[in-house]
């Protein structure tokens, strides 16, 4: 666990040392933005697919057919004195392999709004809630017939209150000494094994602690974005300095107006979330281990 809050750490360093470097670059960009008043809105739609067919391939392997797709949108309200932003990304993944049936490979929908009044130029007090769940059941592929996750199991409802700096739309930090988190486990039998951390039995989980959310956007060079965004949390009432861990990373090269390749990462540890793992065909249970995904696609693209 020391190895996890030291490398956060030096992950807040990292952004905050960029962030700065990404104002200073574009300070009169920034300085034009903040003049525009009212509502700005759009988002982004991206399609990709992969498709693999062998017919008596010496070398092995199987016949497979990939198909993605992420809707990123935003709305956000700025006057005078408050900024309120909103952001909707909706991600869903299958995958098919020879005669197999479908398996997911991606599933999220993650809610976000921000309130902020400004206190100085750079400075804002702020309110943030955030909700993210997934659509469909989940399994531990191979094994289809037992679900692990489903809709609202787990679902995630977390609100804070705290200081945003926002030097620039391209970087901000916000760190809220008081939040709530809801852990919700809408599901008799996950709530029974006490999956994602909830007591055996319970479909919730409160939790009390301070959060600390980090975002970083910059233009690497010409049709080529890098941005991320470093979510943390740390419990007052329980195992206070264990940190849940949330950070994910995009980097888009545009091709075209329509052709855009993708690669994400997404890095998690949770404490009280125990990862079910086969081992010589036995199941184990670990408990505090990282979980990463990494996806690298290619497809449609379109902003509006």
């Amino acid at each position: 666990m020391k190895k996890v809050f030291l490398t956060t750490l030096l992950l807040v360093a990292v952004i905050a040392a960029f962030g700065q470097v990404t104002e200073g670059e574009k300070l009169l960009k920034t300085q034009k933005e903040d003049t525009l008043l009212g509502w700005k809105k759009g988002g982004v739609i991206n399609i990709n697919s992969a498709q693999t067919s062998l017919t008596n391939w010496a070398a092995g392997g199987q016949s497979s057919i990939a198909i993605g797709g992420l809707l990123s949108l935003y709305a956000h309200n700025k006057k005078d004195k408050s900024l309120w932003e909103n952001y909707l990304d909706l991600g869903y993944g299958t995958l098919k392999q020879k005669e197999q049936d479908w398996w997911k490979t991606d599933d999220r929908i993650d809610f976000t709004s921000k309130f902020g009044l400004k206190a100085t130029d750079k400075l804002y007090y702020a309110a943030l809630m955030n909700f993210k769940t997934q659509i469909t059941d989940g399994y531990n592929y191979p094994n289809d017939s037992d679900k692990i996750s489903r809709f609202l199991a787990p679902g995630y409802f977390l609100g804070a209150l705290g200081l945003d700096y926002k030097p620039s739309d391209n970087f901000t930090i916000f760190f809220a000494p008081i939040t709530y988190k809801l852990t919700i486990v809408n599901d008799d039998v996950l709530s029974q094994a006490g999956a994602f951390g909830v007591d055996p039995g319970d479909n919730t989980k409160s939790e009390l602690g301070g959060y600390l959310r980090a975002f970083m956007k910059k233009d690497v060079m010409e049709n080529i974005t890098f941005q991320t965004k470093l979510d943390l949390f740390s419990n007052y009432l329980k195992d206070f300095g264990n940190i849940d861990v949330s950070w994910e990373s995009l980097l888009s090269m545009k091709v075209n107006k329509l052709i855009s390749a993708t690669l994400s990462t997404h890095l998690l540890y949770d404490h009280d979330v125990a990862i079910a793992k086969e081992e010589d065909g036995v199941m184990k249970s670990y408990k505090s281990k990282v979980q990463f995904k990494e996806v690298l696609a290619i497809g449609f693209s379109m902003n509006f």
